[in-house]
């Protein structure tokens, strides 16, 4: 058995460097693809209306600009809201199968569908940045428990080195 305790503080000491080291990259990189989501949105200039134009659940965010992941699925909400409003429920896909229905040429339903395919592009675009910070924050997450294991690997090496 202690003919293995000289490899095994190797290899847990290793080990704990390896994630002591991969721990802060991965924070640092988190943190970097959180900085660029929000530049991002912020260079969109998106705004929420004022308080009265907005359902109750959202209205902690009136008048708020949208930089960060949870504020731009909030504003996906607003434009799912918006575009349902507008087209009854209906769909893209729905509004162009009438248009297709009624022979292509109805300027109502022309309009509308580009309405529907406007408003449901840039929610998912809204969407895409939601889960584009979600994982930026997870990877953050990750590295800072990498981290802390890779220290913790540090300290049992250390031990099992000593006795």
């Amino acid at each position: 058995m202690n003919d293995l305790l000289g490899p095994a503080t190797v290899l847990l000491g290793a080990v704990g460097l390896a994630m002591l080291a991969a721990g802060p990259i991965l924070v640092i990189n988190g943190a970097l693809g959180r900085r660029q989501i929000r530049r991002e949105l912020t260079d969109q200039k998106i705004s929420f209306p004022e308080a009265g134009r907005l359902p109750a659940r959202l209205a902690r965010h009136a008048g708020r600009p949208v930089t960060t992941g949870p504020q731009a699925k909030a504003f996906s909400e607003v434009i799912a809201n918006n575009v349902n409003r507008m087209t009854a429920g209906r769909t893209y896909s729905e509004i162009s199968a009438a248009l297709h229905a009624a022979g292509g040429a109805d300027e109502k339903l022309i309009e509308l569908r580009q309405t529907a395919f406007m408003g449901q592009t840039l929610r998912a675009s809204l969407l895409n940045a939601y889960q584009a910070w979600a994982l930026a924050s997870l990877v953050i997450v990750l590295g800072v428990l990498l981290t802390g294991a890779g220290g913790a690997f540090l300290v049992l090496g250390a031990l099992f080195g000593t006795s």
